[in-house]
């Protein structure tokens, strides 16, 4: 089945945020191999709000500082020429979410964030996007730069497209396609 539609990962994939993840880490205390927000979630509720202060606090700093990953304007533009709807599902909340779209100009179809849907890897928004767009699953990508992009992707039953920037080349193993550099994608 030909390609459908794509759905973008944010921070990473289509724009660079600076998040530093390990200074978030710190910060909250969140041990290696847990997600921050699933961190947050196991908390009591005055541990649980301060911690998702610090993040807030670290993704509104990163939605600051974005700037666009080099080539992905360019792709996301010659999608939208070519009539394809475009989407965006992010862990990241909607506030800065919001202000990153609007300082780059970011357009596209629809954006998810995690006040939305369950955050991946659970593939909750991948599924409304595709409901939404009245198309199957398996005529969409989800691109992204994490292992949790891919793992949402296939339990979604979308193709897993990566973008490796050499810092966890080793979760393009289990992609359906891995690239370096938006413009390979370029014309296709």
């Amino acid at each position: 089945m030909s390609l459908r539609g794509v759905i973008f990962d944010l921070d990473g994939t289509l724009v660079d945020s600076q998040l530093d993840f390990a200074a978030i880490r710190a910060a909250t205390g969140c041990p290696d191999g847990l997600g921050l927000i699933e961190y947050a979630e196991g908390l009591v509720e005055d541990e649980a709000a301060r911690v998702h202060r610090i993040i807030h606090e670290h993704e509104m700093a990163g939605a600051r500082a974005a700037s666009w990953i080099p080539g992905a304007d360019d792709w996301l533009a010659a999608l939208r020429r070519q009539g394809l709807p475009t989407g965006i599902l992010t862990r990241n909340a909607r506030v800065p979410t919001a202000l990153t779209l609007s300082r780059l100009g970011i357009d596209v179809d629809v954006v998810l964030t995690r006040e939305d849907c369950r955050p991946k890897p659970d593939p909750d928004g991948l599924l409304r996007i595709a409901r939404q767009w009245n198309l199957p699953c398996e005529a969409l990508v989800y691109v992204g730069d994490f292992r949790y992009d891919i793992e949402a992707a296939r339990r979604a039953g979308m193709q897993a497209w990566f973008y490796d920037t050499g810092r966890h080349s080793h979760f393009g193993d289990d992609a359906d396609r891995v690239f370096r550099d938006f413009l390979e994608l370029m014309g296709e």
